[in-house]
């Protein structure tokens, strides 16, 4: 199989991309236009771009990070990155000779905003707020490639747990020396999944003719931020006993703190569960002691 793939470099596109080279698929990847190497095609949200028509898929993983306190350029750029990049790519698509069979685009489970103990799947409506308004113009972004005759799956990613990097990356030296705790009230429920689980789900997306639209990418069992914290100071053999106040959070990152650590989503992945994807990491327990005994 021959991938094209944008966001190579971050951490699902690396953990993706090791995954493929085991098994011998050829992965070209889109950088940035300054960059130089075999199998890369230089590339710039906004410029027009053109594509060879020799890909089996596309998996398009661009953006830029949500982390970070939201002024309105950090705001700009995590939309622009979003949209615009994947605008970029959608036009491409649509021009080339021999089209991919499947785009695997990444979203996001922002989609769905901050909705409490309600239990959300892909049928559900999306929510309010920035992230939601991003999720909802990133998607929309792709869908001519669809009215094209494409097979279009968007990727609604939750919160990856990985010992390379990522939100688990950052808690790991505080909770290891004994500062870790819930964040606010810590009822609010967080959608995860293990970093082997995506590269699992997306070779199963890719090799699933069935499996379209959108697809929650995380695992089949959410637990509330407190239970999280609970997890990992468990895996870690430290107390998880130091709360992080609403105010200090919103003081340190406005917005942000809202929609991406204080919101509520109890997302479910009925389109894996349906089409008979087995999760290598159900549990949050061993999903956490995996990763801890690899950082």
């Amino acid at each position: 199989m021959r991938v094209l793939m944008s966001g190579a470099s971050g951490l699902l596109g690396t953990a993706i991309s090791r995954t493929f080279a085991a098994e011998g698929t050829t992965v070209t990847r889109l950088v940035r236009a300054s960059a130089t190497g075999e199998n890369q095609i230089p590339w710039k949200a906004g410029k027009p771009l053109t594509l060879p028509s020799d890909f089996d898929a596309v998996i398009h993983l661009a953006g830029e990070s949500v982390v970070g306190r939201w002024t309105a350029a950090k705001k700009a750029r995590i939309r622009d990155s979003r949209v615009l990049g994947t605008q970029t790519l959608t036009d491409a698509v649509t021009r080339m000779a021999t089209k991919p069979g499947v785009i695997v685009a990444a979203s996001a489970i922002g989609f769905y905003g901050d909705r409490g103990d309600e239990v959300l799947n892909e049928s559900s409506a999306s929510g309010t707020g920035f992230l939601a308004e991003v999720c909802r113009e990133w998607e929309a972004a792709s869908e001519p490639i669809q009215q094209a005759g494409v097979r279009l799956v968007h990727l609604r990613i939750g919160v990856v747990l990985s010992p390379h990097g990522g939100a688990l990356g950052k808690m790991l030296l505080p909770y290891r020396l004994g500062l870790g705790g819930r964040l606010g009230s810590g009822k609010q429920w967080l959608s995860w999944i293990h970093v082997d689980d995506i590269t699992g789900a997306v070779r199963h997306v890719l090799g699933n003719e069935s499996i379209r639209g959108a697809v929650n990418l995380v695992g089949p069992n959410p637990v509330t931020n407190a239970e999280f914290s609970a997890a990992l100071g468990k895996a870690l053999s430290r107390p998880a006993i130091l709360p992080a106040p609403v105010f200090a959070l919103r003081l340190a990152l406005g917005e942000m703190a809202d929609e991406a650590l204080l919101a509520s989503q109890r997302v479910l992945p009925d389109q894996l569960l349906a089409s008979r994807y087995r999760f290598r990491f159900p549990e949050l327990g061993a999903a956490l002691q995996s990763i801890v005994a690899k950082s």
